[in-house]
């Protein structure tokens, strides 16, 4: 007989959050689903509250981090790791002792993590973890997101970066300017910009371009640029004053 584990979701993207649940109840004899939490902070507090068994935990959170989080607890649960970063793979991740799955999260890979669980061994759960800990702390492992998830109706989309040409925020929302279509987002483009690999430039205040997607770039009055993007729209944009140098620094000149 399966041991059914007490499971707690912790991701501070509602999208991924309600696409994992979703998968989660293809296994009512694995996982029985006992708190969902927003951020490190809110998880760190259902763990010591719920005394769960397992918990799927997202990396890069807000304020604290999934590993921040770790450290903070008496008692580690077991863990499997959701997260857009798909530079965090290590073989720390490969072990019996813990999984890794690289958003968006399917069923199949699901499935892997199942198979994984009976061969788990409880009693090595804090140490492996704690060791894993360490070692990324060591490493300093660069960031790479590699998908976002977006919203539309009652669907999750799954975007790949390479498919964004650029991001552009209002007084409310952050617009997402892909191959398809425009989406819209909660995020600020400051937390963003944190998350975003290399290859993706802040140039306004309100703008985040895809370098990728760049097809000319001329000078304009005042120190800005008018960057014009290789895209369905052929969107062109004006640069802020204040990113003049960074963009210079881009361009290498």
């Amino acid at each position: 007989m399966n041991k059914v584990y007490k499971t707690i979701v912790i991701d501070d993207e509602p999208p991924a959050r309600e696409r994992l649940l979703k998968l989660l109840g293809n296994f009512p004899d694995i996982f029985e689903v006992i708190g969902v939490a927003e951020d490190g902070v809110e998880g760190q507090e259902k763990i010591e509250t719920l005394n769960p068994d397992l918990i799927f935990l997202d990396i890069e959170m807000p304020e604290v981090s999934g590993f921040d989080m770790l450290k903070r607890l008496k008692t580690i649960p077991i863990v499997i790791f959701c997260t857009a970063y798909d530079q965090y793979s290590l073989k720390a991740f490969e072990t019996n002792s813990v999984d890794y799955l690289l958003k968006p999260v399917g069923l199949e890979r699901l499935q892997q993590s199942v198979d994984k669980l009976k061969l788990f061994s409880d009693n090595k759960a804090s140490q492996n973890i704690m060791q894993m800990l360490t070692d990324l702390s060591s490493k300093k492992e660069i960031k790479k997101m590699t998908s976002l998830t977006v919203k539309k109706g009652d669907k999750l989309i799954f975007l790949k970066l390479e498919e964004i040409s650029h991001f552009n925020a209002d007084e409310r929302y952050v617009s997402v300017n892909s191959k398809e279509e425009n989406y819209l987002i909660e995020d600020t483009l400051t937390q963003l910009e944190e998350k975003l690999p290399d290859n993706f430039l802040r140039v306004h205040r309100g703008v985040i371009i895809n370098t990728d997607f760049i097809k000319e770039v001329q000078k304009y009055f005042n120190s800005r640029f008018v960057i014009t993007l290789n895209n369905s729209k052929k969107s062109s944009i004006t640069t802020g004053r204040s990113y003049h140098e960074a963009i210079k620094e881009w361009m290498g000149v």
